[in-house]
């Protein structure tokens, strides 16, 4: 079998290429691609070379944790079915380039246990799933606070306000910097943080990434407030020492979704909690991809950018 990839060559090069499949196994599945999603995080880094060093990097790479499509062949025991629409949050399937993360592609084999089947109702929304996902790990997993305070209105922020609310929390504050970022909330407000003149914030999660902000945090904290991040950091993060030891401040790190942050957020959308609604705003077809990985990446309106594969399945 053959597919057709994004594959990012090297940093700020990238082609659509066809490319030979591995032989999908006894316990695999292949899937006929839709929709995959671009992260404007993590593969940002992948992008412009900034990434880390990470298990498994290395170029050339498919990109792409965040893909939906339909069983095209599946496999016994499985519970599976061809037809079904399932979301998959990346493949190595490609041979001698990397899958990392491997779902920007019009065809792959995965194993059929790493997929996460979908109600074709959610259709291309289903890309979403892993943001979902880390979104409630962020704020909902083990030992977690649902926030008071978000900081950052992209589509990680906008997840973890609508997350908090449906879980029942207080609606938060979100705070964005940039004016273009001030809209879309969904029963939440939005504000300049110059404007917010609240100190005892009992639980803040960044979701913006940006560095040099944890000082500024720490001063909007109560004591014993909770600071969570849940961004990706590419520098060192500091803090001084005294105003966090006044506050007897906690700082929490959001590892990556685990498979039960899927299944709750999955239960959350099913029963109607949960609205991943409003939060696509950019599609393209795979042929643009070079044009639309910049526009995933540089453009302040994009929250999320699609490849929309169907003409290839």
């Amino acid at each position: 079998m053959q597919t057709v990839a994004v594959v990012l060559e090297k940093p700020e090069h990238l082609a659509l290429r066809a490319m030979d499949l591995a032989e999908a196994g006894t316990n695999d599945i292949v899937v006929d691609v839709e929709w995959s999603g671009i992260s404007s995080g993590t593969e940002r880094l992948l992008w412009t070379g900034r990434m880390p060093p990470f298990p498994g990097m290395g170029y050339p790479l498919v990109p792409g944790y965040e893909t939906v499509g339909r069983v095209s062949q599946t496999s016994s025991g499985s519970g599976l079915h061809e037809g079904d629409r399932v979301f998959v949050p990346g493949a190595n399937c490609f041979g001698a380039v990397r899958g990392l993360f491997g779902g920007a592609a019009s065809r792959l084999v995965v194993p059929a246990a790493r997929v996460v089947p979908l109600e074709h109702r959610i259709g291309e929304n289903g890309v979403l799933i892993a943001l979902a996902a880390t979104a409630y790990h962020a704020v909902a997993g083990e030992g977690a606070r649902l926030p008071d305070l978000i900081v950052g209105h992209g589509i990680v922020g906008r997840l973890i306000a609508r997350i908090t609310i449906a879980l029942g929390g207080e609606v938060p504050t979100v705070w964005d910097t940039n004016p273009l970022r001030r809209t879309g909330g969904v029963g939440y407000d939005i504000i300049d943080p110059a404007t917010d003149e609240r100190r005892n914030y009992t639980a803040i999660c960044d979701a913006s990434g940006a560095q040099g902000l944890l000082d500024q945090l720490i001063g909007r904290l109560g004591k014993r407030g909770e600071i969570a991040l849940a961004g990706f950091y590419e520098e060192p993060l500091s803090f001084h020492f005294p105003p966090a030891f006044m506050r007897e401040a906690r700082l929490r790190i959001a590892a990556e979704w685990a498979r039960t942050d899927i299944e709750a957020v999955t239960d959350l959308i099913t029963i109607g909690k949960l609205s991943l609604d409003g939060l696509i705003t950019h599609f393209a077809a795979p042929e643009a991809a070079p044009d639309a990985y910049c526009t995933a990446f540089t453009d302040p309106t994009c929250l999320k950018m699609v490849l929309d594969w169907r003409h290839l399945a």
